[in-house]
């Protein structure tokens, strides 16, 4: 599977899996035996199914905007603008996926609040 490939896997795993909600599909996504490294949750893909199935019911306009995407050796890098409502600030999310047998094999996550304002004047995300 192509770097363009594991881009795409990424890309629709967040937008029909967590922004739409169709976690009957995480299969076609997410490995089985999927490492998770948010301290949050717990390895495997079952796990993750039921908490998204639970996220959304409590915020169910929740999406993940993408702002940008990189690749490199079976990793993909997604910068997002996380909105649990459409007129939140929100969080600004840098995702971390490994890719391996055509599924995300191993996730890790760092969030930061969109604040107000910036010293800089340039947004965050």
């Amino acid at each position: 599977m192509s770097q363009h490939h594991h881009v795409q896997l990424v890309r629709d795993y967040l937008e029909n899996v967590w922004n739409e909600g169709q976690t009957d599909r995480a299969d076609e996504y997410l490995a089985a035996n999927l490492i998770q490294h948010n301290p949050n949750l717990p390895d495997g893909r079952a796990p993750l199914v039921e908490f998204i199935d639970g996220f959304r019911k409590q915020l169910p306009e929740a999406r993940f905007e993408i702002r940008r995407v990189a690749s490199d050796d079976g990793l993909v890098f997604v910068h997002s603008r996380f909105r649990p409502t459409p007129d939140a600030r929100g969080t600004v999310v840098v995702d971390v996926f490994r890719i391996d047998d055509g599924r995300i094999a191993e996730h890790w996550d760092v969030r930061e609040d969109v604040p107000e304002s910036t010293v800089s004047g340039h947004e965050v995300v």
